[in-house]
């Protein structure tokens, strides 16, 4: 039964840096791990992808022979995808076979998850394989940093979720670069769980007063509310902690993490229980919130960080076998 994640989120959310770290981080735990690239635009990969959909169709082609621009072509690639679905299936197959997992990452058009069904039908097929994905939505945190730009985000969240129908998972990233964008309103801990949003509206009405708009965005809280459906995880993609934090989310999941039931390692659903988000958004905004000071001593591009591959010295997680 194979297991993995599909990766979406906006243009610069950090997909594809995600997708190289969370293998570095999975091939070190000793977990077969391959990248699979459904993203026709995605040319400057730092990893190697097993399956890649420009082997099926390009974005370049699409668009030279439809005059279409670039969106219109990314629609255009991943509905040929869903046409000529067996080819990725036939592709998986021999990993599925050897017990690999999977990270999918997947286009930045986020009218690909919200309007259309492509991507959805083609995680109706694996799942009808018997896949096991999760979808892992990467937001950038600096969007905590506006009322009216994390609403929008909430929103997106909302519409994805349940355009998708599948285990999800909405995540900030770049936590560690929050600090810098400036300071938050409320506590960390309050943009991961979603909590009121009337204190988040009175924020917005305050800064960005507007008659016109003012209803409307009373209404889109109202509606993130009734359904209570959005929370987020944090990551910092070079903290083997925070990493490990959300990999313990994603695979309960997509039931990994469950695998081993039939072997009696009674272990696993006390390990199910383990991740605690509010004290995981307390500690993030502790660690990360101290860089507030020390930026200014880093060179620019710098988050005072080591490389993934330093850091995993020393791991002392328990993998589970499946």
């Amino acid at each position: 039964m194979p297991f993995g994640q599909l990766v979406i989120g906006p243009p610069g959310s950090g997909k594809t840096t995600y997708c190289n770290g969370m293998q570095q981080f999975l091939n070190a735990l000793g977990r077969k791990t391959i990248i699979v690239n459904l993203d026709p635009a995605n040319d400057n990969m730092p990893y190697e992808c097993a399956v890649n959909i420009e082997d099926l169709i390009t974005l370049e082609d699409a668009m030279d022979a439809y005059q279409l621009g670039p969106n219109g072509g990314m629609v255009y690639c991943v509905e040929y995808l869903e046409k000529n679905v067996e080819w990725l299936t036939l592709k998986l197959k021999p990993y599925a076979d050897d017990g690999y997992y999977f990270i999918f990452d997947c286009p930045g058009q986020v009218e690909l998850y919200t309007h259309n069904q492509s991507i959805k039908s083609v995680v109706r097929r694996l799942e009808k394989l018997n896949y096991r994905l999760a979808c892992v939505h990467l937001v950038d945190s600096s969007y905590c940093t506006e009322a009216s730009r994390f609403i929008s985000v909430l929103l997106l969240s909302l519409t994805t979720m349940t355009m998708l129908e599948m285990p999800h998972i909405n995540v900030l990233s770049k936590i560690d670069l929050l600090a810098q964008m400036g300071q938050l309103d409320f506590s960390l801990e309050y943009y991961t769980s979603v909590m009121d949003l009337d204190y988040l509206l009175f924020h917005l009405n305050e800064r960005e007063p507007s008659e016109r708009f003012g209803d409307l965005n009373k209404v889109i809280c109202e509606l993130i509310e009734d359904y209570s459906l959005v929370g987020f995880s944090t990551l910092c993609i070079t903290d083997k902690h925070s990493v490990a934090n959300l990999l313990k989310e994603v695979d309960k999941a997509n039931g990994y993490i469950f695998g081993a039931l039939s072997q009696g390692n009674e272990s696993i659903l006390m390990s199910a229980n383990s991740t605690d988000l509010f004290s995981e958004a307390r500690d993030a905004q502790m660690r990360y919130e101290t860089l507030r000071g020390a930026t200014s001593s880093l060179r620019p591009g710098e988050t005072g960080h080591r490389p993934l591959d330093s850091v995993l010295e020393n791991m002392e997680i328990v993998e589970h076998s499946v």
